[in-house]
């Protein structure tokens, strides 16, 4: 372990599996425990925020994905499922909660009478709007200990990853 950093949560495991497990080589352990050290305690500042205006992180994400489709702010259903990457049954029932929220509101799609759209609402629209902000203040601020190149590093590197584990888009 370098000595210019304290310990962290993840050096104490590896130790533990050096002490029992000599023989493994463990730096994939460290890098992939820090990962998801990282998501969790991120997803704890993240939720914070989204506290603040009555949010979940998955109504957050359904606003958003709405918000950013640009007007008139509507998807199908099978598009927001598919972005967000949740079943088809998960989208139904976090659509019933937001739609009970008057967030979003499922109408007519024009060019299949067989199929519904998902639309932000006005109100939804001034809450993810408002959100969003508080959102990415937050998101600079947990990134500001980060200096702008090892930011720039840190998500060079995440992209590389990424393009591994990702299936190719077509």
């Amino acid at each position: 372990m370098s000595t210019d950093r304290r310990p962290d949560a993840v050096d104490a495991i590896i130790e533990q599996w050096r002490r029992e497990r000599p023989d493994l080589q463990l730096g994939p352990m460290g890098t992939i425990g820090r990962l998801k050290r990282c998501s969790t305690l991120l997803g704890r500042r993240l939720d914070e925020t989204f506290a603040a205006f009555g949010l979940s992180f998955w109504e957050f994400d359904v606003l958003a994905t709405l918000r950013r489709a640009g007007a008139p702010f509507r998807l199908a259903p099978t598009e927001l499922f598919a972005t967000l990457m949740v079943t088809s049954g998960t989208m139904t029932h976090r659509l019933k909660s937001l739609e009970a929220n008057g967030w979003v509101q499922r109408e007519a799609n024009p060019d299949d009478a067989r199929s519904l759209l998902v639309r932000l609402t006005d109100d939804g629209k001034a809450l993810i709007d408002r959100a969003v902000t508080a959102h990415v203040e937050n998101e600079h601020r947990i990134m500001a200990p980060l200096d702008a190149a090892e930011q720039a590093a840190l998500d060079a590197s995440l992209v590389r990853l990424l393009s591994v584990l990702e299936p190719a888009r077509d």
